[in-house]
């Protein structure tokens, strides 16, 4: 079945009236000539680069909607059609549609990755409206800090005795490119605001609802770095030791470092004294290691623990001096590295041939859809599926460029750490869009035509979908087992 046939009447209409109610367009369409002239003088614009696919039709009444919404707050919405200006897209590196950009007169500032829906683009370019920087003075100073409030907040503030005192431009460059973190910056000259902070101007300091509260960069602030800055704030915007949710998961597989689990039942009364004696050894080791706690009861997120392939043997008591031996082992690299097989030297066949060694590099490609299934040889499931994996490989083959098709013995390969979702059993069928770190579980009808309407609803690129015919996988025999056997 195709996603058409999943639309009912009701959809449909939705569907109609939508596209009604855009035919008096906000959006302005630009080709590469009038992008020259329009895009340098304009101090926010979002531009879509777009083609006929599924996936840029899906979208146009959501930018068409978005557009006008934001019309008000004089933020222009753009199209450029990447089919009469190929060349003009393919020189602002698009490899996928639609793929849409933010520019600030004429210079690229960030794409836009986030929902395909009015209500996300509009609250985006609201943020992106905003000042990097925010005024901040002796009356809104305690208001300002308090946004730290938000424990995913981290609060950063320049005290200075004048606008142009070193390091301003270095802050204000630094905050107007993690406009899209969970960061806020404000600047002050105000004296009574430095002393209600307490610090001795020029002072950077972060502000959070963990850990230490109040954290001051370590001085001389004045010669500081976008990357030394970068990094510092970074830094403090992961907990000393915080649990390992599905919100925060993103956090810690952004981060360059290693994740270091405990794990610990959340119902024992000793939970708290645990983490507490891992305090002292999360801090020696934050500069190269960030630590979590993790629900170790096999419920809900707390699965991944089986996911890291421990064996019972590997178990031990877990104190400070054994964690800190432990560590000091991993940094030293003398723990034995997690099982692989061998990177093939080709891939010959359509389905890519996945090795845990390749895993990170293949699977995270942001330019890519990743649609993997782990198997094992002894699964029959597995061997039932065959047929409609090679067969979905071969129809995706002319756009293996934007979408692989993939597969991983789990008998010869660990599933990495990196990896934030849970194998329950044979075959685990998961999808990965482009531009994203999320991992969408399959669980439909394992057949061809299944298999590419999935790809048509949760694709990244935008790819144009075949039509195919199922394949039913006669050559394959189903011992028919009688009921109460």
């Amino acid at each position: 079945m195709h996603l058409r046939s999943l639309l009912s009447p009701g959809a449909a209409l939705v569907l109609v009236s939508l596209a009604a109610v855009t035919s008096a367009s906000d959006v302005t369409r630009l080709t590469a000539l009038s992008f020259e002239s329009i895009v340098p003088t304009e101090p926010l614009i979002l531009v879509r680069f777009c083609t006929w696919s599924g996936q840029c039709k899906a979208l146009t009444p959501h930018y068409e909607q978005a557009a006008t919404s934001l019309k008000a707050s004089n933020i222009k919405i753009a199209d450029v059609d990447c089919l009469e200006d190929a060349d003009f897209c393919e020189a602002h590196e698009v490899q996928s549609y639609p793929t849409l950009k933010v520019f600030r007169y004429g210079l690229w500032v960030s794409d836009y990755t986030g929902p395909h829906q009015a209500d996300g683009i509009i609250s985006y370019m609201l943020e992106k409206s905003l000042p990097a920087v925010s005024e901040v003075t002796a009356a809104n100073h305690q208001e300002f800090q308090e946004q730290a409030g938000d424990s995913t907040k981290v609060v950063v503030i320049a005290y200075l005795t004048s606008p142009t005192e070193a390091p301003a431009d270095t802050f204000i460059a630094v905050a107007d490119n993690h406009r899209d973190h969970n960061y806020v910056f404000g600047l002050t000259t105000d004296n009574d605001a430095i002393d209600a902070a307490g610090v001795t101007p020029p002072a950077i300091v972060a502000y959070r609802s963990f850990d230490d509260p109040m954290t001051e960069y370590p001085l001389p602030v004045s010669d500081a770095t976008a990357a030394e800055l970068k990094e510092w704030i970074s830094d403090l915007s992961i907990p000393l030791i915080d649990e390992l949710r599905a919100e925060n998961y993103a956090t810690y597989t952004n981060s360059p470092k290693p994740l270091a689990y405990l794990f610990l039942n959340p119902s024992d009364e000793r939970k708290d004294a645990h983490i507490e004696s891992m305090r002292p050894i999360a801090q020696k080791y934050k500069s190269e290691i960030n630590f979590a706690w993790m629900d170790a009861v096999p419920v809900g997120f707390g699965d991944h623990a089986g996911a890291l392939d421990f064996e019972h043997a590997e178990c031990r008591e877990v104190t400070s001096e054994s964690a800190e031996d432990w560590l000091q082992q991993l940094l030293e690299g003398e723990l034995p590295e997690p099982k692989s097989a061998p990177i093939p030297e080709t891939q010959d066949g359509l389905v890519f041939t996945l090795v845990a060694k390749q895993f990170d590099e293949v699977v995270f490609d942001d330019s890519k859809d990743v649609f993997l299934a782990l198997y094992t040889t002894q699964c029959e499931e597995c061997e039932r599926m065959k047929l409609a994996w090679d067969a979905l490989a071969e129809e995706y083959a002319p756009l293996k460029d934007t979408i692989i098709i993939a597969k991983m013995d789990m008998q010869e390969n660990d599933l990495p750490v990196s990896a934030p979702f849970v194998v329950n059993g044979f075959p685990t069928i998961v999808f990965k869009p482009a531009g994203t770190r999320t991992f969408i579980d399959y669980d439909e009808d394992r057949s061809l035509e299944d298999f590419i309407v999935f790809v048509e609803v949760y694709t990244g690129n935008g790819a144009d979908i075949p039509e195919v015919e199922p394949v039913v996988p006669e050559e394959i025999e189903v011992a028919q087992v009688p009921l109460g056997a």
